[in-house]
């Protein structure tokens, strides 16, 4: 009766996408393997599962199905977990004084819901006012891949993006909206594939109404070339 309660208890944890915490749940000993050594037991656990779900791994199409799937795993879906991965944003003096905000709008996401590894898609958009220091556009894109490239909830990927921007730029004054479509919705339980999610962090300024007023009214404009 425990298990079935348990079972039950972590079935509905993700289908109400809670999440624990803002940083991301990591054992203490979540890099004692190389990434060639995860691979490896990664490999023998996806061919287990197919196997145990009656697939012919001996079939030209399925038999490198499981090092191609380690191989993703580790390097590309979730290689935002590697700390030697995270991008490195360097800042610049803001010589020509730019004193209004600065947005970054339409960044692809592309992440994993950690309660069903199913894919999230979406746009980001993300702000900061310079209190003196400016990072280069592309560095903004990166942090939001990097922290997208890990099991995640969306809510979690959104407070890490703005806290690694205002990290890097000293400032409180960063913003951070996320739009996607979760593939856990979409595609299986409720099954509404028109639905998406959105989630806001807003530091500093941003938390004032006219800042954040123009913050989203930014986010709306016809930008389409």
């Amino acid at each position: 009766m425990k298990i079935e309660n348990d079972i039950h208890d972590y079935e509905a944890l993700g289908d109400d996408h809670i999440g624990t915490s803002s940083d991301t749940p990591l054992r203490n000993d979540a890099f004692k393997l190389t990434n060639e050594e995860k691979i490896d037991i990664i490999k023998d656990d996806v061919r287990h599962i197919m196997e145990t779900l009656g697939l012919d791994l001996k079939d030209d199409s399925l038999k490198g199905t499981p090092n191609r799937v380690a191989k993703m795993f580790v390097k590309e879906l979730f290689g935002g977990l590697d700390p030697q991965a995270k991008p490195k944003a360097s800042t610049f003096e803001n010589k020509y004084k730019y004193g209004e905000m600065l947005v970054e709008k339409n960044i692809t996401v592309y992440s994993t819901c950690e309660h069903h590894l199913l894919p999230i898609v979406g746009k980001a958009h993300v702000a900061y006012i310079s209190n003196g220091t400016v990072v280069g556009l592309s560095k903004m894109n990166r942090i939001v891949d990097y922290f997208a490239k890990r099991p995640q909830v969306q809510e979690r990927l959104t407070i890490q993006i703005v806290k690694e921007l205002q990290s890097v730029l000293n400032t409180k004054d960063v913003a951070c909206v996320i739009d996607a479509k979760h593939l856990c919705v979409n595609s299986r339980g409720i099954r509404d594939i028109d639905s998406s999610t959105v989630t806001s962090e807003f530091g500093g300024k941003f938390k004032e109404k006219e800042t954040r007023r123009e913050f989203l009214d930014y986010i709306n404009l016809d930008t389409t070339f």
